[in-house]
């Protein structure tokens, strides 16, 4: 599992001109899944963004987390996160996960983000949507479970 959590002041996803979700400072995730994903990656790379401590203090220190900031968070599907750019031109997608799970962790994702933000909204899987962000700093992180699982 892979996610590029971009810290911002307000994003918003639209379907077909459409706004579906949108938020205020927080997180916009975007959120890609392979095949051998799982609730349990999916747990532990969810309580890793949620403590992530990436918000400033009165200091201008990155010390606070986003339930220190009452953050909103904004899930976007991103199969494109597993492009294999190493051969040729075309990008291959053979490690992004099967449709029907990687929409199950997906929506597994969004419903535990519940957990670390005031509010949280999402894209619609599959479709063809339109992202707007403002990236606050810009801050962006990825995380990705092959890393975060290593012991």
């Amino acid at each position: 599992m892979r996610m590029v959590i971009q810290r911002v002041a307000h994003a918003k996803v639209t379907v077909s001109g459409q706004e579906i979700g949108s938020i205020g400072r927080g997180f916009l995730i975007l959120l890609g899944v392979e095949d051998s994903d799982d609730r349990t990656v999916a747990d532990k790379m969810v309580d890793k963004m949620g403590k992530l401590r990436i918000f400033e203090d009165e200091q201008g220190k990155t010390n606070l987390s986003l339930a220190d900031v009452d953050g909103e968070i904004l899930v976007v599907s991103q199969f494109t996160l597993y492009a294999d750019c190493r051969k040729g031109n075309r990008p291959s997608f053979i490690r992004a996960g099967a449709p029907a799970l990687a929409e199950e962790l997906y929506e597994y994702v969004v419903s535990q983000c519940g957990r670390y933000a005031k509010k949280t909204a999402h894209g619609s899987f599959g479709a063809d949507m339109k992202v707007e962000l403002l990236n606050d700093g810009p801050f962006t992180i990825v995380l990705d479970s092959e890393e975060l699982m290593k012991r």
